[in-house]
């Protein structure tokens, strides 16, 4: 019955039990790290160790983290997203194109409303924790690697791999583009990550479920 489904699951089955374990873990890191710098206005401990590494990239670092942040950037984004949604859509894969939207929306509305309950700040009062540009990265990353697993059949393991793997390269990627240009400290980048490996997941599992309902009822 399931090759008469309007479209794939978002979800691959065999990644739901991991996908899940793992969304609830980086959630508590989340509340964790907010809970522990909620109110701070300087760096950590672990922040201390990284930033004097990354912050303040001279020529070209900074030239390749301004091009890197504007990913992030409302235009940058809208950009990505809509190539995104498209590419998706000429796959003919519908619920991939929906997490694309709902997946980045979301995980970058969590932060923007975690931000004044934390309110951690940063260079003149700019709240910082978490960094919304780190989750949209990495959402939309966790998305495209879940189309990428549904299409290639992954299992399990090959599968949890890449999809970890390709969340975690565009996390490291806009987190340190995000501390190099000293908009963010790197545990800001770190609840970033982790903010959009709790929320994709959970957003593909619920659009999968309301999409099956759907179907069950066209039956």
């Amino acid at each position: 019955m399931a090759a008469h489904r309007s479209a794939p699951a978002v979800l691959p089955p065999p990644l739901r039990g991991w996908l899940g374990l793992i969304a609830v873990l980086a959630a508590l890191v989340v509340v964790a790290l907010g809970v522990l710098y909620a109110g701070h206005s300087e760096p950590g401990t672990v922040d201390g160790w990284i930033q004097p590494t990354v912050d303040g990239a001279g020529p070209p670092w900074r030239s390749l983290a301004l091009a890197t942040d504007f990913l992030g950037e409302p235009v940058g984004a809208a950009a990505l997203v809509v190539a995104t949604v498209t590419g998706c859509l000429l796959l003919r894969q519908p619920r991939a194109a929906v997490l694309v939207v709902a997946g980045t929306g979301l995980a970058v509305g969590t932060t923007k409303l975690l931000k004044p309950l934390v309110g951690r700040t940063i260079h003149d009062g700019h709240l910082s924790y978490p960094s919304g540009h780190t989750a949209f990265a990495t959402a939309l990353a966790l998305a495209v690697a879940l189309l990428a697993t549904g299409r290639l059949g992954l299992g399990r393991t090959a599968g949890t791999s890449l999809v970890l793997a390709t969340a975690l390269a565009a996390g490291i990627a806009m987190g340190w583009a995000q501390v190099a240009l000293g908009a963010h400290y790197p545990t800001d980048a770190l609840g970033g990550w982790c903010t959009a490996l709790a929320v994709v997941p959970a957003t593909a599992w619920l659009i999968d479920r309301v999409a099956d309902a759907r179907w069950q009822q066209r039956r």
